[in-house]
């Protein structure tokens, strides 16, 4: 059973969707109301509203060395940034390819999102904070991260985090399989047993100095694989164990 968030004829809704069919609940951590609705009948959300989006960036050693890194480079704690809150997106929503940049990249990862309020958790609690586990593309504008300042317009620009399809909630995120495709090919293939800093890792050290609240968002690295978008390309992350996320680019 997964747990989504949707559109319908009379409003957006949280759900738990089961063999096609999904049973409303009063909010995203709330009871069934007895109302249901046909998936092939809504448009799927991003299943999370957050205050707050958070990446890791290089969580993969072999990330880091196709960015030119070496084994000397690895991070001693987890090297974060935001994005914007109008980056988020959902499954089916067009990735937007803005005239301002020549190198439009998708980056695959594993999304966590928060059920309740965190602050100063410990790592070994941390896993408890979660409400589920979804995809995403960490869409980036690679021309621009490198050349401007800071790497708000890369990272952050409308339509720059797709997520979804939806949220698993029984999972353990230690060692699953990540996969990228663009038109069918497979661009990455990583495994979370791969990441330098596990998801209760992050979750603690971000709950150090930022308060995570339920709905945040936190994007958890990309593998080995990353590059080039055009107009027109189609990408898909699989996550095992949780689904695939679509998204298609088209010019912004």
């Amino acid at each position: 059973m997964q747990l989504v968030r949707y559109l319908a004829q009379d409003g957006a809704f949280w759900g738990n969707l089961e063999g096609g069919r999904i049973h409303r609940l009063s909010d995203m951590l709330g009871t069934p109301t007895g109302s249901e609705d046909m998936l092939s009948d809504v448009s799927l959300l991003p299943p999370c509203e957050p205050r707050s989006i958070v990446c890791v960036g290089k969580n993969y050693a072999d990330h880091i060395r196709e960015m030119g890194g070496s084994s000397d480079d690895l991070p001693q704690e987890p090297g974060l940034f935001l994005k914007s809150l109008g980056t988020l997106s959902g499954p089916g929503d067009p990735i937007p390819y803005p005239a301002w940049t020549g190198n439009l990249q998708y980056e695959g990862e594993l999304a966590v999102v928060i059920g309740k309020e965190m602050r100063n958790v410990p790592e070994e609690e941390a896993l408890d904070y979660v409400l589920g586990y979804t995809c995403a593309i960490d869409v980036t504008a690679r021309d621009k991260q490198r050349s401007d300042l800071q790497w708000t317009r890369g990272k952050s620009a409308d339509g720059f985090c797709p997520v979804g399809p939806w949220l698993v909630r029984d999972f353990d995120p230690s060692a699953v399989s990540l996969e990228t495709r663009v038109n069918g090919e497979v661009r990455q293939s990583g495994n979370t047993r791969d990441l330098i800093f596990p998801v209760q890792a992050i979750l603690a050290y971000i709950s150090t100095f930022l308060t995570l609240k339920p709905g945040d968002l936190v994007l958890t690295g990309t593998p080995e694989g990353v590059g080039p978008l055009q107009v027109g390309d189609e990408v898909e992350v699989e996550i095992e164990g949780i689904g695939t996320l679509k998204n298609s680019v088209e010019e912004a």
